[in-house]
């Protein structure tokens, strides 16, 4: 008996005129929501078109809400990958220092393999791995 007097506290009951195809949607969906009661997903219905409403009216207010927020999360992105870039970088010239020291390799090699190397990483679209590297080599 308390429990339905605390569900039940600052509210009031009223007649509901209401179409049978939207009460059968009522009582098909409301358990669905995790609503105990008909009366309870009703409730939750008109706050959230009340809370629809009452955002486009306010759309300049989100429109600018949203917008920050996205600038700030692209921000923190691209300064993240700023910093892998530059990591990946310097890893990338610590191997090419090794293999340039390592093997002689004339100017002329070099523009070769670069235009062969652009052209099979514009070939797969920017995915080369190893194994593709392996294949151009062996032939």
């Amino acid at each position: 008996m308390q429990k339905q007097e605390s569900q039940t506290k600052g509210k009031r009951k009223f007649a509901l005129w209401i179409r049978q195809s939207v009460l059968d949607e009522v009582v098909r969906w409301y358990e669905a929501d995790n609503c105990t009661s008909q009366s309870e997903y009703i409730e939750k219905a008109v706050l959230f078109y009340t809370g629809y409403l009452a955002s486009e009216k306010s759309q300049d207010y989100i429109s600018q809400t949203l917008s920050s927020t996205l600038r700030g999360m692209l921000s923190e992105s691209e300064s993240r990958i700023c910093r892998m870039l530059f990591k990946l970088t310097v890893e990338l010239s610590m191997t090419m220092n090794i293999i340039a020291a390592t093997h002689a390799i004339s100017r002329s090699q070099l523009r070769e393999l670069r235009a062969t190397c652009v052209n099979e990483v514009k070939r797969t679209n920017g995915s080369y791995s190893l194994k593709d590297a392996v294949d151009l080599q062996r032939g």
